[in-house]
């Protein structure tokens, strides 16, 4: 619980991470975040002394929606988002569908799609709620991400292109604290 009450005290200080999710929110998607390496780095940077950097190549919105499975109405409301942003890093994707992409079994839901996600420092996500409360999908919870390890996620299969993403995103040049931990 001390993860979650500080990730959610951190994002709260976070003026943009805060619009973006209201936002994100007013898009009524069903199951609905925002996670990856938009709330992952931020992390890193804070645990580093850093401050906010955008070394994030997306933001990324994923939720679950298996009635509409069309990759036309993730670019819709990616465009609508970079419209009223005029932020170009916004990426929406349903998570009902991903499991074609990736070669799984169909998802349940989007906490199910992190699960699958490379690492579990990855598989970290966030919305808020109709309440304004933060609510947090961390299939592998934030122990990880804390203690700054990155580490191939047990449901990911592919262990060489785990091994060849962490290389190639060279994380640690950005954050020399992180363990990497290869599979």
């Amino acid at each position: 619980m001390q993860y979650e009450e500080q990730l959610v005290r951190t994002l709260r200080q976070q003026e943009q991470i805060m619009q973006d999710l209201q936002r994100v929110r007013e898009l009524q998607l069903p199951d609905c975040y925002i996670g990856a390496g938009y709330i992952r780095n931020y992390i890193w940077d804070e645990l580093h002394g850093y401050e906010r950097r955008e070394l994030h190549s997306d933001i990324d919105v994923v939720y679950y929606d298996a009635t509409n499975l069309s990759e036309e109405r993730d670019s819709q409301l990616e465009h609508e988002l970079r419209a009223a942003t005029g932020n170009h890093k916004w990426s929406v994707k349903n998570q009902a569908r991903m499991h074609l992409r990736n070669g799984d079994a169909p998802y349940q839901s989007t906490e199910d799609a992190l699960r699958y996600w490379p690492e579990c420092v990855t598989a970290i996500a966030v919305q808020l709620d109709a309440q304004g409360q933060i609510r947090i999908c961390a299939p592998y919870g934030l122990e990880d991400l804390y203690m700054l390890v990155v580490r191939k996620s047990p449901s990911f299969a592919d262990t060489d292109y785990y091994n060849k993403r962490v290389l190639q995103k060279n994380w640690q040049e950005h954050w020399p604290k992180l363990t990497i931990v290869r599979a």
